[in-house]
C-alpha cells in the first residue's frame, strides 16, 4: 500500500543543486521550520519542511510507526520531485532520517541528525514504560496539549533560555513558537508518536551510512545528551560531530543562528 503524501512547505529554486528536507520532532510541525526553510532558500538551496502524518495538515492513515514514516517521507520526495535530499532531522525527526536510510538510501544525499539518538531501547523496558507514563500523565489527568507544553518546554532548554518561572508571555519568540507547535499536536497523534518512539532501534544501521552526516548536539540537552551524539558520530563512517554551546534539546528554537550556521557550514562543504 502506498503512503499518502504529507503536507509540506517549501522555498527556493527547483533548479538548486541541493534540496534540504527538515523533519520535526514529536512536539513539532512544519511551521517550526518556516524560518529555516526561508533562510536556506535565501542561500540558494531548495528547502522543504513537512508535517509528519497526524501532524498539522497531514493525515494519519492507519498506525504510526517508523516504517510508515519512512514510506511517507519517500512519498513526499516523490510528490515534490526531489530525487535526492539532505535530511535535517531534529529529535524524532533524526530517527525518521535514520529509518529512511534503511528504507530508501538512494534518495538520501546526506543527513544532519540533531538532538537525536539511534535507538530508544526495548519498548517493554522499565525506562521506556516510565518515559511514556510521564509524558502522557498530563493527558491522562485530563489536561490539554497546551498544559503539556507548559510543563515540557522549560525542561528542554538550556539554563539561560528562560527566566525561572517564566510565563508564556515572557517566552522569546523561538520558544513561543516551540510552545505553539507542541500545543497544536493532536493528543491521539502525541500518544501514537510516543508509542512508536520507544520501539525505535537503528543502531545496526550506523556503520552502513555512506553519505556525509553531521551529528549535532546541544550542550545542555538532557533528552539526547551530547555524548550520545558523539558516540553516534564515531559509529558512522566519516561522520562529523558538533555541539552547540548554551542550548538544550530545542536547539534551533533557542538559538536559531548557530543552528543555521552549523547546518549551512556542513552542506556548503559537501554539496
Amino acid at each position: 500500500m502506498s503512503a499518502s503524501t504529507p503536507a509540506y512547505i517549501e522555498a527556493g529554486p527547483h533548479s538548486a543543486n541541493t534540496t534540504l528536507v527538515f523533519l520535526h520532532g514529536i512536539g513539532g510541525g512544519k511551521k517550526g521550520f518556516q524560518s529555516s526553510v526561508d533562510y536556506f532558500a535565501e542561500q540558494g538551496f531548495r528547502a522543504l519542511a513537512w508535517d509528519m502524518p497526524g501532524y498539522g495538515d497531514s493525515q494519519l492513515d492507519g498506525t504510526l510507526s517508523f516504517e510508515s514514516l519512512a514510506a511517507s517521507l519517500e512519498a513526499l520526495l516523490d510528490a515534490a520531485k526531489v530525487q535526492q535530499a539532505v535530511l535535517v532531522g531534529h529529535s524524532m525527526g533524526g530517527m525518521v532520517a535514520l529509518q529512511a536510510w534503511t528504507h530508501c538510501p538512494s534518495r538520501i544525499a546526506g543527513m544532519v541528525i540533531a538532538a537525536s539518538s539511534p535507538a530508544f531501547g526495548h519498548q517493554d523496558g522499565d525506562f521506556q514504560k516510565q518515559f511514556v507514563a510521564q509524558r502522557l500523565a498530563p493527558l491522562e489527568a485530563g489536561q490539554s496539549m497546551v498544559q503539556v507544553a507548559d510543563r515540557l518546554i522549560p525542561s528542554m532548554v538550556g539554563p539561560h533560555a528562560l527566566p525561572e518561572g517564566a510565563r508564556l508571555a515572557q517566552y522569546p519568540a523561538g520558544l513561543a513558537l516551540a510552545h505553539a507547535c507542541m500545543s497544536a499536536v493532536p493528543p491521539p497523534t502525541y500518544r501514537a508518536s510516543l508509542n512508536a518512539l520507544v520501539k525505535f532501534e537503528q543502531r545496526a544501521a550506523l556503520p552502513t551510512i555512506t553519505v556525509p552526516t553531521l551529528c549535532l548536539a546541544g550542550e545542555h540537552d538532557k533528552t539526547a545528551p551530547s555524548e550520545v551524539l558523539r558516540r553516534m558520530a564515531q559509529k558512522i563512517p566519516a561522520a562529523e560531530y558538533e555541539c552547540i554551546s548554551g542550548v538544550g534539546h530545542l536547539m534551533g528554537f533557542e538559538q536559531e543562528a548557530p543552528f543555521h550556521a552549523a547546518v549551512f557550514n556542513f552542506v556548503r562543504r559537501y554539496f
